[in-house]
């Protein structure tokens, strides 16, 4: 059993998914800029489970150096998509397993590359609103599927947990 201190969906799915016994508690943390490792360990720190393992993680999208955070409009993530367009970018995330005893964090980088979209793509799945709340403006596991035309390494990362990682995290305790 651990402790997910996170309430996306995403994260819930892939625990159910690997048949991770697990609870949510949602984090009392207040992010502050760009690192994921940071902000996973943040969440996980935030959450008193006692002898239980606490899981934290947080995903950036990153292209050309610049982490594209959730975009809060319809324009704004029709922007990062434009930006994305035919390019390869990277879906990094910081993971924190801990307990009173012991923490463990790490980062994962899969990259992504989107094929070239035309605007009237664009604004297709900026009308299907899959992008609010998503980092980077897609939901890879949605419609967003569409958008790409490859992904190196680790899939479920892009959707939102580092699962190797973590899978190897928990065989280590």
């Amino acid at each position: 059993m651990i402790v997910l201190a996170s309430t996306s969906p995403q994260r819930r799915a892939i625990l159910e998914q690997l048949r991770i016994p697990f609870r949510v508690v949602a984090p009392s943390y207040d992010e502050v800029g760009d690192d994921p490792v940071e902000h996973a360990a943040g969440k996980a720190r935030s959450v008193d489970a006692g002898t239980t393992p606490v899981l934290g993680v947080d995903t950036i999208v990153v292209l050309g150096g610049a982490a594209l955070g959730k975009p809060a409009t319809e324009a704004a993530a029709r922007s990062m998509l434009e930006r994305l367009s035919g390019r390869a970018h990277e879906v990094v995330s910081g993971l924190c397993l801990r307990t009173q005893e012991w923490e463990e964090l790490g980062r994962e980088v899969t990259g992504v590359t989107f094929r070239q979209l035309t605007a009237a793509e664009i604004d297709e799945y900026v009308a299907v609103g899959e992008w609010r709340g998503r980092a980077g403006g897609y939901a890879v596991q949605g419609f967003g599927a569409s958008l790409v035309e490859r992904i190196d390494g680790d899939y479920l990362n892009v959707v939102g947990l580092p699962a190797a990682m973590l899978l190897r995290v928990l065989a280590n305790h």
